[in-house]
Protein backbone atom coordinates (compact mmCIF):
# COMPACT_ATOMS: atom_id res chain seq x y z
CA UNK A 1 0.00 0.00 0.00
CA UNK A 2 1.49 3.41 -0.82
CA UNK A 3 2.77 5.61 1.81
CA UNK A 4 0.64 8.30 2.21
CA UNK A 5 -0.58 10.69 5.14
CA UNK A 6 -3.86 12.19 5.89
CA UNK A 7 -3.23 15.68 7.46
CA UNK A 8 -6.55 16.59 8.92
CA UNK A 9 -8.02 20.05 10.22
CA UNK A 10 -11.24 21.24 11.31
CA UNK A 11 -13.25 23.69 9.40
CA UNK A 12 -15.92 26.45 9.78
CA UNK A 13 -18.66 24.76 12.19
CA UNK A 14 -22.81 25.40 11.01
CA UNK A 15 -23.92 28.46 10.77
CA UNK A 16 -26.57 28.05 13.87
CA UNK A 17 -27.38 29.90 16.73
CA UNK A 18 -23.88 32.37 17.78
CA UNK A 19 -22.68 34.42 21.13
CA UNK A 20 -21.61 37.22 21.13
CA UNK A 21 -19.56 36.37 24.50
CA UNK A 22 -17.97 33.32 22.62
CA UNK A 23 -16.58 35.63 19.71
CA UNK A 24 -19.64 34.28 17.13
CA UNK A 25 -18.84 30.40 18.06
CA UNK A 26 -21.98 28.68 17.56
CA UNK A 27 -23.64 27.10 20.85
CA UNK A 28 -25.43 24.33 19.05
CA UNK A 29 -24.81 21.12 17.01
CA UNK A 30 -27.17 20.43 14.18
CA UNK A 31 -28.61 16.66 13.86
CA UNK A 32 -30.00 16.23 9.87
CA UNK A 33 -33.13 14.57 9.85
CA UNK A 34 -33.01 10.69 10.62
CA UNK A 35 -35.76 8.08 8.84
CA UNK A 36 -38.08 6.61 11.37
CA UNK A 37 -38.23 2.83 9.64
CA UNK A 38 -40.91 0.81 11.10
CA UNK A 39 -40.18 -2.43 11.59
CA UNK A 40 -43.29 -5.27 12.20
CA UNK A 41 -43.69 -5.06 15.39
CA UNK A 42 -44.33 -1.84 15.00
CA UNK A 43 -42.01 -0.31 17.24
CA UNK A 44 -39.37 2.21 16.12
CA UNK A 45 -35.67 1.34 16.19
CA UNK A 46 -34.81 5.33 16.88
CA UNK A 47 -37.89 5.99 19.88
CA UNK A 48 -35.83 9.13 20.74
CA UNK A 49 -35.08 10.58 17.31
CA UNK A 50 -37.69 12.54 15.40
CA UNK A 51 -39.76 11.51 11.97
CA UNK A 52 -40.06 14.56 10.03
CA UNK A 53 -38.27 17.65 11.58
CA UNK A 54 -34.88 18.62 12.49
CA UNK A 55 -33.66 19.19 16.21
CA UNK A 56 -31.15 21.24 17.77
CA UNK A 57 -29.11 20.06 20.58
CA UNK A 58 -26.99 21.95 22.79
CA UNK A 59 -23.54 21.26 23.52
CA UNK A 60 -22.10 21.88 27.20
CA UNK A 61 -19.44 24.17 26.35
CA UNK A 62 -18.58 26.50 23.23
CA UNK A 63 -15.35 25.07 20.95
CA UNK A 64 -12.82 26.57 19.74
CA UNK A 65 -11.30 25.41 16.41
CA UNK A 66 -7.89 26.03 14.86
CA UNK A 67 -4.55 24.06 14.39
CA UNK A 68 -1.30 24.39 12.06
CA UNK A 69 -0.62 21.36 9.13
CA UNK A 70 1.77 21.76 6.48
CA UNK A 71 3.56 19.73 3.73
CA UNK A 72 5.84 20.65 1.01
CA UNK A 73 7.98 18.57 -1.88
CA UNK A 74 12.13 18.78 -2.08
CA UNK A 75 14.64 16.67 -3.55
CA UNK A 76 14.51 14.24 -0.82
CA UNK A 77 11.01 13.63 -1.30
CA UNK A 78 8.08 14.80 0.76
CA UNK A 79 7.98 16.55 4.12
CA UNK A 80 4.75 16.65 6.49
CA UNK A 81 3.70 18.37 9.28
CA UNK A 82 1.31 19.35 12.08
CA UNK A 83 0.65 20.70 15.48
CA UNK A 84 -1.26 18.55 18.40
CA UNK A 85 -3.13 21.77 19.69
CA UNK A 86 -6.22 21.23 17.20
CA UNK A 87 -10.37 20.85 18.83
CA UNK A 88 -12.80 19.32 17.54
CA UNK A 89 -15.49 21.31 15.02
CA UNK A 90 -15.41 18.69 12.27
CA UNK A 91 -13.18 16.46 13.76
CA UNK A 92 -15.47 13.26 13.01
CA UNK A 93 -16.44 13.94 10.05
CA UNK A 94 -12.45 13.77 8.83
CA UNK A 95 -11.98 10.63 10.96
CA UNK A 96 -14.57 9.21 9.61
CA UNK A 97 -13.83 10.17 5.88
CA UNK A 98 -9.73 8.87 6.55
CA UNK A 99 -11.18 5.28 7.66
CA UNK A 100 -13.43 5.50 4.15
CA UNK A 101 -10.50 6.33 2.19
CA UNK A 102 -8.25 3.82 3.74
CA UNK A 103 -10.86 0.95 3.37
CA UNK A 104 -11.05 2.04 -0.50
CA UNK A 105 -7.18 2.06 -1.04
CA UNK A 106 -7.13 -1.32 0.32
CA UNK A 107 -9.82 -2.53 -1.89
CA UNK A 108 -8.62 -0.77 -4.90
CA UNK A 109 -4.94 -2.90 -4.26
CA UNK A 110 -6.82 -6.20 -3.42
CA UNK A 111 -8.66 -6.01 -6.78
CA UNK A 112 -5.95 -4.77 -9.29
CA UNK A 113 -2.80 -6.21 -7.39
CA UNK A 114 -1.03 -2.55 -7.63
CA UNK A 115 -1.05 0.86 -4.99
CA UNK A 116 -3.27 3.58 -6.34
CA UNK A 117 -1.34 6.83 -6.77
CA UNK A 118 -1.75 10.35 -4.79
CA UNK A 119 -3.21 11.59 -8.07
CA UNK A 120 -6.10 8.74 -8.03
CA UNK A 121 -6.47 8.79 -4.67
CA UNK A 122 -7.21 12.20 -4.74
CA UNK A 123 -9.21 11.96 -7.16
CA UNK A 124 -11.04 9.28 -5.58
CA UNK A 125 -12.02 11.13 -2.96
CA UNK A 126 -12.87 14.36 -4.68
CA UNK A 127 -15.65 12.49 -6.33
CA UNK A 128 -16.73 10.67 -3.34
CA UNK A 129 -16.75 13.85 -1.06
CA UNK A 130 -18.51 16.02 -4.63
CA UNK A 131 -22.46 15.03 -3.43
CA UNK A 132 -22.23 16.32 0.17
CA UNK A 133 -21.12 20.08 -1.64
CA UNK A 134 -23.40 22.79 0.30
CA UNK A 135 -24.25 20.62 3.67
CA UNK A 136 -22.57 20.67 6.66
CA UNK A 137 -19.76 18.14 5.71
CA UNK A 138 -16.70 19.77 7.18
CA UNK A 139 -13.73 17.62 5.65
CA UNK A 140 -9.69 19.12 4.87
CA UNK A 141 -7.03 16.94 3.72
CA UNK A 142 -3.94 17.22 2.19
CA UNK A 143 -2.59 14.23 0.77
CA UNK A 144 1.01 13.53 -0.26
CA UNK A 145 2.64 10.36 -1.38
CA UNK A 146 6.18 8.34 -2.75
CA UNK A 147 5.39 9.54 -6.07
CA UNK A 148 6.47 13.00 -4.95
CA UNK A 149 2.43 14.76 -4.94
CA UNK A 150 1.05 16.76 -2.65
CA UNK A 151 -2.70 17.44 -3.30
CA UNK A 152 -5.10 19.09 -1.00
CA UNK A 153 -8.74 18.20 -1.04
CA UNK A 154 -11.72 19.60 0.86
CA UNK A 155 -15.34 19.14 1.63
CA UNK A 156 -16.88 20.37 -1.77
CA UNK A 157 -14.89 17.80 -3.51
CA UNK A 158 -12.17 20.73 -4.89
CA UNK A 159 -8.79 19.40 -5.25
CA UNK A 160 -5.38 21.50 -5.73
CA UNK A 161 -2.28 20.49 -6.42
CA UNK A 162 1.38 22.09 -5.83
CA UNK A 163 4.32 22.24 -4.23
CA UNK A 164 3.45 23.40 -0.89
CA UNK A 165 0.57 24.06 1.30
CA UNK A 166 -0.01 24.78 4.91
CA UNK A 167 -3.79 24.61 5.95
CA UNK A 168 -5.08 25.96 9.26
CA UNK A 169 -5.48 28.95 11.88
CA UNK A 170 -1.31 29.01 11.88
CA UNK A 171 -1.04 28.82 8.39
CA UNK A 172 -0.36 32.24 7.49
CA UNK A 173 2.49 32.73 10.22
CA UNK A 174 3.90 28.68 8.68
CA UNK A 175 4.10 30.18 4.94
CA UNK A 176 6.26 33.29 5.96
CA UNK A 177 8.91 30.59 7.28
CA UNK A 178 8.21 28.48 4.35
CA UNK A 179 8.50 31.28 1.36
CA UNK A 180 11.20 32.64 2.95
CA UNK A 181 13.24 29.54 3.32
CA UNK A 182 11.99 26.33 0.83
CA UNK A 183 14.30 25.65 -2.24
CA UNK A 184 14.50 22.41 -3.65
CA UNK A 185 17.82 21.67 -3.08
CA UNK A 186 17.12 21.11 0.35
CA UNK A 187 19.04 18.21 2.49
CA UNK A 188 16.88 16.24 4.45
CA UNK A 189 18.20 17.30 7.50
CA UNK A 190 17.29 21.54 6.37
CA UNK A 191 14.15 20.04 4.96
CA UNK A 192 13.38 18.47 8.64
CA UNK A 193 14.59 21.49 10.22
CA UNK A 194 12.52 24.13 8.07
CA UNK A 195 9.32 22.40 8.87
CA UNK A 196 9.72 22.11 12.59
CA UNK A 197 10.57 25.90 12.62
CA UNK A 198 7.42 26.92 10.81
CA UNK A 199 5.31 24.79 13.15
CA UNK A 200 6.66 26.50 16.05
CA UNK A 201 6.46 29.79 14.43
CA UNK A 202 2.89 29.26 13.91
CA UNK A 203 2.18 27.94 17.02
CA UNK A 204 4.31 30.73 18.62
CA UNK A 205 1.65 33.81 17.06
CA UNK A 206 -1.61 31.25 16.86
CA UNK A 207 -3.32 30.73 19.86
CA UNK A 208 -5.28 27.88 18.28
CA UNK A 209 -1.97 26.14 17.28
CA UNK A 210 0.48 24.33 19.47
CA UNK A 211 1.70 21.39 21.80
CA UNK A 212 3.87 19.10 19.73
CA UNK A 213 4.70 18.81 16.41
CA UNK A 214 4.55 15.19 14.04
CA UNK A 215 6.72 15.36 11.26
CA UNK A 216 6.78 12.71 8.54
CA UNK A 217 9.34 12.19 5.76
CA UNK A 218 8.27 10.47 2.39
CA UNK A 219 10.20 9.12 0.22
CA UNK A 220 9.97 6.39 -2.64
CA UNK A 221 11.21 3.21 0.15
CA UNK A 222 8.39 4.24 2.39
CA UNK A 223 8.20 6.77 5.10
CA UNK A 224 9.21 7.93 8.51
CA UNK A 225 7.81 9.71 11.64
CA UNK A 226 10.27 11.77 13.86
CA UNK A 227 9.80 11.19 17.31
CA UNK A 228 7.01 14.17 18.48
CA UNK A 229 8.56 17.04 19.44
CA UNK A 230 7.43 19.70 22.67
CA UNK A 231 7.29 22.81 21.29
CA UNK A 232 7.72 24.28 24.47
CA UNK A 233 11.53 23.26 24.50
CA UNK A 234 11.70 24.38 21.40
CA UNK A 235 10.78 28.43 22.42
CA UNK A 236 12.92 27.58 24.97
CA UNK A 237 16.03 27.06 22.70
CA UNK A 238 14.96 30.06 20.75
CA UNK A 239 15.22 31.94 23.46
CA UNK A 240 18.68 30.92 24.49
CA UNK A 241 20.15 31.41 20.86
CA UNK A 242 18.97 35.62 20.80
CA UNK A 243 19.93 35.50 24.21
CA UNK A 244 23.89 34.51 22.87
CA UNK A 245 23.65 36.56 20.17
CA UNK A 246 23.03 39.60 22.01
CA UNK A 247 25.18 38.56 24.04
CA UNK A 248 27.89 38.01 21.27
Amino acid sequence: MSSQLLQLHVCKLPRLKKSRRNSGIPLHFFIPTLPNPAPSNNRSLFPYSPANQSVTVRRPFPLSHGTTTLGFIFQGGVIAAADTRASAGGGADCMLWERILTREIRLYQLRHRRCLSIRGTAKLLSFMLHPFKGTEVCVALTLCGWDKDLIYVCSDGARLQGDIFSVGSGSPYAYGVLDRDLRWSLSKEEAISLAREAVFRATHRDAYSGNNVDLFHVTAQGWSQRKREDLKEEYYRDMKRKTNIVEG
